[in-house]
């Protein structure tokens, strides 16, 4: 995210339809947002049907970033926002888009990177993301139609991001926090422990070994890490590694 503008960056996660890019994109430009990133788009990247349905957003898609990995869309973020309407057997904060939008504003202005992460359109985000965020935004809707469209809930949020710049924010507080990890930093502190956890053998039964790594996963990115708190847990390792090892 460019210094001199920051805003949260709008990371569409496998979108289905080039004409909900598009959509999306002019709803960001609506209230001011212009990061967009892109990951796996189903029918490629660029799209002439996002272009078409963009009706002069077309900006948005042109500087937009295109990932075909997930984790690489965010591994610049310090925290990232999962957004999804359905119960998740997943344990994080879960914030409404207007309170979501006041915490990212926040974070942004003590420099740290925010992410909002939306789903494909036809089921929305799958765990193996949702446990690399760190917070869920849920949007009360009618419990018997829950179901959103991809660019109704980019505008949601895009809405509330917009009052929460324009609002007066005295009444809000936040606790201020040194440098924070970013989402490349705890994934490489997951991954250190993950395999040295393999080497023993914690993961077991082999069955529910993938359940069991998706947990401690969902537990590295829960925590707000600071980048000191990230080189503290490296080098606890380290030194138990090293006393095993004599």
């Amino acid at each position: 995210m460019h210094a001199s503008n920051k805003q949260p960056a709008i990371i569409l996660v496998k979108p289905q339809m080039g004409e909900n890019i598009g959509s999306a994109a002019r709803a960001m430009l609506n209230f001011g947002l212009e990061n967009m990133r892109i990951v796996a788009a189903r029918d490629g990247w660029p799209s002439q049907s996002a272009v078409a349905t963009a009706s002069g957003a077309g900006r948005i898609l042109d500087q937009a970033r295109h990932f075909s990995v997930f984790n690489d869309a965010v591994s610049d973020c310090h925290y990232v926002f999962a957004t999804t309407a359905r119960n998740r057997d997943i344990t994080k904060p879960v914030y409404g888009p207007k309170e979501a939008m006041l915490i990212a504003s926040e974070k942004i202005s003590e420099g740290e990177n925010v992410g909002i992460i939306f789903g494909p359109e036809r089921a929305g985000l799958e765990n193996k993301e949702v446990v690399r965020s760190n917070a869920l935004i849920t949007v009360p809707v009618n419990p018997n139609f829950s179901s959103i469209n991809l660019a109704q809930s980019v505008l949601l949020l895009s809405y509330e991001w917009f009052l929460a710049q324009h609002s007066q924010a005295e009444n809000f507080s936040y606790e201020k926090k040194t440098e924070m990890a970013s989402m490349m930093e705890i994934e490489k502190l997951s991954q250190q422990y993950e395999t040295e956890l393999d080497k023993i053998g914690f993961f077991f039964p082999e069955e529910k070994a993938i359940s069991m790594k998706s947990s401690l996963r969902n537990i590295w990115s829960r925590l707000p890490l600071t980048v000191s708190d990230v080189r503290a847990f490296h080098g606890i390792l380290r030194h138990l590694l090293k006393s095993r090892n004599l």
